[in-house]
């Protein structure tokens, strides 16, 4: 069976179409394509607005034409991640989808539910006949997932509802009305270049197989940061012996924990017995910590030929301490919201870009702009002790809970009545773009819902196939709740 055979029909022959276009992000040029032609199909309005962003309207049930209008907003792109040994160009190669059990999933690349499963559900309700609504909007933004540029630069007038469902959510059950806000912070070495001493053997170091996971929504728990165990393996072998680093690299994308990190570093001759002890000791202690967490953590050292040039032995001692002892994970939790992390940082990749700079990517969030920007603050000092010039984005605020929302009341009572349940009530440490729509539209009532998604941001994301269902129903049973208002 295929994904396009799967329940319900429209839903996810729709996700199966959005599988099959290319959009990773700041490349949506062909999703956004397909939305323009899907509206043509479907004779639905459409218009973009400068950035690329994407609206459709559709006119209201009869009889239901003073009901509030309802914004159903989806993000186009998604986080392009494959696994080291996979060969997948997400410019051009579709995501190849397979059925695991009650799961769907991709073949050695993130799957792209995280937000296609959303773009789907919109599209869906655009084109569906029998579905009771009000006027609806969908809105779907550009580049959310390198720092929600589409929902900050929307167009003025692009929408004109006064209720948004945002459908960018990944727990079933659970029905979200606040986010953290975020900020990247980035480091940069300048270094000069060594020639690499000949009476050293180099070494290729590499952690592969972690479990990764989205740095908002799986920060708490505890996963191994790749670029963390690389940069502490090389630290013990500094201070055992002398040592000369060649290259780092680790970790993608700024919201994704790194899941893999390679280096390359000498040793002199005359400590090569002693380090393959070493080696063993480390690994043996490492997957030890890890156990029960990082099941398919796969540590690797071998000789490696002879680098023409090392990072200069200053630079290179900075580098690693800085890594080594830079914060990451959760910082604190919150005081009002049990289980809900407030505060977290994530040290998501490092990257030598020409031959004198190194970039050290991280990322911020809190549910408070406050702590947001101390955790910024704290990076940015932490790694100009060592020598780093460091630079911040503009960031994102975040969407404080409003406990009086009427949109929440509705999704909370049609769950309930369609499933026997009450959901949870919740706000979740991942940013969405809701924070950002109400600082053009203040008056928006909003909630975020969506089907059960683990592992986002990795190839090991899923999408659990029961609960698209669920989640099609509710979005149905709440948009005709809110057309009888």
């Amino acid at each position: 069976m295929e994904i396009r055979d799967l329940q319900p029909a429209l839903v996810w022959q729709t996700f199966d179409e959005i599988t099959k276009v290319p959009r990773p992000s700041t490349h949506e040029e062909l999703i956004r394509e397909y939305l323009l032609e899907f509206a043509k199909k479907h004779s639905i309005d459409v218009k973009t607005d400068e950035v690329g962003n994407v609206v459709m309207k559709k006119n209201a049930t009869p009889g239901c034409e003073k009901a509030p209008v309802v914004v159903l907003q989806a993000h186009m792109d998604m986080v392009a991640e494959k696994n080291g040994d996979v060969q997948h160009d997400f410019l051009k190669d579709p995501i190849r989808t397979y059925i695991d059990g009650d799961w769907v999933r991709a073949k050695g690349t993130t799957l792209g539910a995280d937000n296609g499963i959303g773009m789907a559900a919109a599209l869906a309700t655009m084109a569906d006949k029998e579905i009771k609504h009000g006027p609806l909007e969908a809105l779907f933004t550009v580049n959310e997932e390198i720092g929600l540029e589409g929902a900050e630069k929307l167009g003025k007038d692009m929408i004109s509802g006064k209720v948004l469902i945002n459908l960018d959510s990944e727990d079933d059950g659970e029905i979200f009305i606040g986010c953290a806000g975020g900020i990247d912070t980035t480091a940069f070495f300048k270094y000069n270049r060594s020639a690499s001493p000949s009476n050293f053997t180099y070494f290729k170091v590499s952690v592969s197989g972690l479990a990764g996971g989205h740095s908002g929504g799986d920060i708490h728990l505890g996963r191994a940061n790749a670029n963390k165990i690389i940069a502490r393996f090389i630290w013990e072998c500094s201070n055992k012996w002398d040592i000369e680093v060649s290259s780092f690299r680790g970790g993608n994308l700024r919201n994704a924990i790194p899941r893999e990190a390679e280096a390359i570093f000498g040793i002199h001759n005359d400590q090569q017995h002693a380090i393959t002890k070493f080696i063993k000791k480390f690994e043996s202690e490492i997957k030890e910590e890890y156990r029960g967490v990082e099941p398919m953590m796969n540590f690797r050292i071998a000789e490696s030929e002879k680098p023409e040039y090392c990072i200069d032995s200053k630079t290179s001692l900075n580098l690693i301490r800085a890594l080594y002892s830079a914060p990451h994970g959760v910082v604190s939790m919150s005081r009002d919201i049990e289980g809900l992390v407030e505060t977290s940082t994530n040290l998501a990749a490092v990257r030598m870009e020409d031959n004198s700079t190194i970039k050290i990517t991280t990322s911020q969030r809190s549910s408070l702009e406050s702590r947001k920007n101390d955790i910024a603050g704290q990076v940015e000092a932490h790694f100009q002790l060592a020598g780093a010039e460091v630079t911040h984005s503009d960031g994102y605020p975040g969407w404080a809970p409003n406990m009086n929302s009427e949109v929440m009341r509705i999704s909370v009572e049609a769950y309930e009545e369609l499933f026997g349940e009450k959901p949870k009530i919740k706000a979740i440490h991942a940013g969405l773009e809701c924070g950002l729509f109400l600082t053009k539209y203040p008056g928006l009532d909003m909630v975020s819902f969506g089907p059960t998604m683990r592992d986002v941001h990795s190839p090991d994301e899923k999408l659990l196939i029961p609960t698209v269902d669920k989640f099609w129903k509710h979005l149905c049973l709440v948009l005709e709740k809110i057309a009888a208002l």
